[in-house]
Parts: structure tokens; C-alpha cells; sequence
């Protein structure tokens, strides 16, 4: 089987990848709809070695992220993958 054709299957049934293809601007836009809880559901789908949870957040830092914190690594995060 095609490598090309299963990444594009699973792009397909994973509504996470979208955000890997949106213009910068469009995506920023997109991000302000989403609630912290699912930005931070993205961030540990798209990096499952970062420190994003708050009971994770809270043991390292002592603190939690807040949903600007988190549009802004999902936004650093992007960028880099591009």
C-alpha cells in the first residue's frame, strides 16, 4: 500500500491534521474558537512528551496554562512542523 495514500487516510480521520494546513491568519482565528480544555487536547495529540495537563502543569511549574499560552505553542508548534 501507498505510504502517501495511508497518511491522507489518516489525515482524513483524524480532524486534528487540519490545523497542520491553515494559513497562518486562518489559523489564529480558529484557535480563538477552540476552549483550553481542546487546545490542550490537541498540544498532547501533537506532542505526548510536553508537559500540558494541569495536573502535570501543576507538579512542574505550579501553575497551569492559560488558553493564551496555549494558541500561542500550538501556533510555535506549527510553524516548526511547516
Amino acid at each position: 500500500m501507498d505510504l502517501m495514500y495511508v497518511n491522507q487516510a489518516r489525515e482524513l480521520r483524524h480532524p486534528y491534521y487540519k490545523l497542520l494546513k491553515l494559513d497562518i491568519e486562518v489559523l489564529k482565528i480558529e484557535l480563538l474558537s477552540w476552549s483550553r480544555i481542546e487546545l490542550i487536547n490537541w498540544l498532547c495529540w501533537n506532542d505526548r512528551n510536553g508537559i500540558y495537563l494541569d495536573i502535570d502543569s501543576m507538579s512542574e511549574f505550579g501553575n497551569i496554562m492559560s488558553k493564551e499560552e496555549a494558541i500561542a505553542i500550538v501556533i510555535k508548534q506549527i510553524e516548526e512542523e511547516k
